[in-house]
């Protein structure tokens, strides 16, 4: 079988059969320090699908940028069909400073489609819409949550799509959300190509998860079996994941310290105490109950809070004797070195 055609970015042809690392520029530190999204190429001998994997664009989540290390090493890669781009390290700036905006406090993902000759994000944007999402058939963006909080691993996708549905269920994290696009993301600038994504939400920012990274790397390499881009795994996974489509965040009533009666990966029933508010003095308390039956998906990790804050996530669930199953099923798939960095 003749190989395919080798694949150019940046000015530099990849032959098929081959792996490299190619450094697109972009705009550089005022102290003329040359910035550069590097992109490792993965250019198989047969022809197939072409996947962009990116995380950090929220400089601080940095749970992608391991995920995408350890998928690098995989050695089912070796027998890859079509072209893997990955991109560890979607916004430099953020990631050298350990936080989620870019210098300018825009969010980058918030600035796409972006343009050549906008705003630092939008520009930034642009060349990773010119460069990686148009080369691209099929794209997965790494994500956590931000500061202080949590979250179970999770596919949001927009589920209406068949073939997004597919993979979505094909990745393996134990709950996937029907998730609307927001304004000026990857995951909407993608999709309005037509081109299928998935977003993996995992972790908490600036810190390693390990179940958070084992679910995301395992995740991606079932995707590219389930696109053609690998072998066919030789079993399925033991248990089909959670659907959910409504998601509720609760908040703080008062200011003060709360304290949780229910973890991350709970399955709580409407009405059940969530956790009780107080005030260091221990003068006041109130008590936060469930407004509905589901799977805590997203949880505050500190105590101390302000009026208004978010403290947990909660996705809807309609059968919980699946949804209990499907946690039981994923939790023991864990070893007690992938609960080690949750807090």
């Amino acid at each position: 079988m003749r190989n395919q055609a080798a694949f150019s970015l940046g000015g530099v042809n990849v032959s098929a059969g081959t792996r490299t690392t190619i450094d697109l520029p972009m705009a550089k530190l005022y102290t003329h320090a040359e910035v550069t999204l590097p992109v490792h190429v993965i250019h198989g001998r047969q022809k197939g699908p072409t996947l962009f994997v990116s995380a950090a664009i929220h400089g601080d989540e940095i749970n992608g940028v391991e995920i995408i290390r350890k998928l690098l090493q995989s050695r089912s890669l070796s027998r890859l069909k079509g072209t893997l781009l990955a991109i560890p390290v979607v916004n430099p700036f953020g990631f050298i400073q350990r936080t989620r905006y870019l210098p300018d406090r825009r969010d980058l993902n918030r600035s796409f489609p972006g343009s050549a000759t906008g705003s630092l994000a939008s520009r930034l944007a642009h060349l990773f819409m010119d460069q990686i999402v148009n080369r691209c058939s099929h794209g997965i963006d790494l994500h956590t949550g931000s500061n202080y909080r949590s979250n179970l691993p999770q596919i949001r996708a927009d589920l209406s799509d068949p073939e997004t549905a597919r993979l979505a269920d094909a990745f393996g994290a134990p709950l996937v959300i029907h998730s609307e696009v927001r304004d000026g993301s990857l995951r909407e600038a993608v999709a309005d190509k037509g081109i299928p994504i998935l977003l993996y939400e995992a972790g908490e920012a600036l810190y390693f998860n390990p179940a958070a990274i084992k679910t995301g790397t395992q995740g991606i390499l079932n995707v590219m079996r389930a696109i053609g881009m690998l072998s066919p795994a030789r079993k399925k996974p033991a248990q089909d994941p959670i659907h959910s489509d409504k998601t509720h965040w609760i908040r703080a009533t008062m200011s003060g310290i709360f304290e949780k009666r229910v973890s991350l990966g709970s399955l709580v029933h409407k009405g059940d105490l969530l956790g009780i508010q107080s005030d260091p003095l221990g003068d006041e308390t109130q008590k936060l109950f469930s407004p509905l039956t589901g799977v805590v998906i997203g949880q505050l990790n500190l105590p101390l809070t302000y009026e208004g804050d978010a403290l947990m996530n909660i996705a809807r669930v309609k059968d919980t004797d699946e949804a209990e199953e499907t946690l039981d099923d994923y939790t023991s798939g864990l070893t007690e070195a992938d609960y080690g960095a949750e807090r």
